[in-house]
C-alpha cells in the first residue's frame, strides 16, 4: 500500500505516542511524516492507555481513555489505520482476560473484539494493521490477574485472525528483547520504550508491513 496521500491514523499507547525518544519527532508516527510529508497522518497515541475498560477508576484519569472510546472520536476517511496495544492492559489494567467472542469491554477480548468490529464499521472501506506488544522486562511475571503478556499476544492475535486484519507480529520479529543486556542497552533502556534506535526499527518495520503485507 502507498500511503501517499492518504489517511493514515496510529491508534496507540506511550509507545505510539513516543516516549522514550530524544524528541518527538523521532517517534515512529513522526518517522512516518517525515518519509510521507504528503499523507495526512494523525498519532492518536495516548501514554498509559488500555485497550479494555477499566472498572475502578486509575489516579491518572486519562489512563482510561481506552481505545474504543477513543476510536469513536477519531476522524472519518481514514486509509489505514495501525492499532498498537495490549502492554498496558498487562502491565496496570483490571479487565479479566475473557475468551474470544466476548463483547464486553471490561474483558480483553471483549474489548478487543468491540474495537475491531467498531474499526471495521467506522472505516469499512480502509485497510488495518495490528501490532502485537513488544517484549517488555516484566512480561514473564503474572500480573494480578493471573495473565502473562503472552495471554494479551494471543487474544490479540486471535482476535485480529477473525477479522482477518493484517498483523505484524513485534513480540516475534521486533528483534527487541530487553531481557538479552545488549538489545536493552542499545534500544530499550527502560526494558518497555523504545529509544531513538528502537523506534527507528519499529518505523522500519511498520513501513515494510505497511508496503507488502496491506
Amino acid at each position: 500500500m502507498d500511503i501517499s496521500k492518504k489517511n493514515v491514523y496510529f491508534l496507540g499507547d506511550s509507545i505510539t505516542q513516543g516516549s522514550g525518544a530524544s524528541c518527538v519527532e523521532k517517534c515512529f508516527v513522526s518517522l512516518f511524516q517525515q518519509k510521507y510529508p504528503n499523507a495526512n497522518i494523525i498519532n492518536y497515541g495516548i501514554g498509559g492507555t488500555r485497550i479494555a475498560r477499566k472498572r475502578v477508576p486509575s489516579e491518572e484519569t486519562r489512563y482510561d481513555d481506552d481505545y474504543n472510546m477513543r476510536a469513536d472520536r477519531m476522524e472519518e476517511g481514514a486509509d489505514l489505520v495501525v492499532i498498537f496495544g495490549g502492554t498496558n492492559d498487562f502491565g496496570h489494567g483490571d479487565a479479566v482476560m475473557g475468551k474470544f467472542g466476548d463483547t464486553d469491554v471490561y474483558t480483553f477480548y471483549g474489548a478487543t473484539y468491540t474495537l475491531y468490529e467498531k474499526l471495521l464499521q467506522k472505516y469499512p472501506n480502509a485497510k488495518f494493521l495490528v501490532l502485537t506488544p513488544l517484549h517488555r522486562l516484566s512480561e514473564s511475571e503474572p500480573n494480578a490477574l493471573g495473565n502473562v503478556l503472552q495471554d494479551y499476544r494471543k487474544a490479540i492475535l486471535e482476535t485480529a485472525e477473525y477479522f482477518a486484519f493484517p498483523v505484524l507480529d513485534l513480540f516475534a520479529v521486533s528483534g527487541i528483547n530487553p531481557k538479552v543486556g545488549k538489545v536493552q542497552e542499545t534500544m530499550m533502556p527502560d526494558g518497555l520504550h523504545p529509544n531513538d534506535t528502537g523506534y527507528q526499527r519499529l518505523f522500519e518495520l511498520i513501513d515494510n508491513a505497511i508496503k507488502y503485507i496491506l
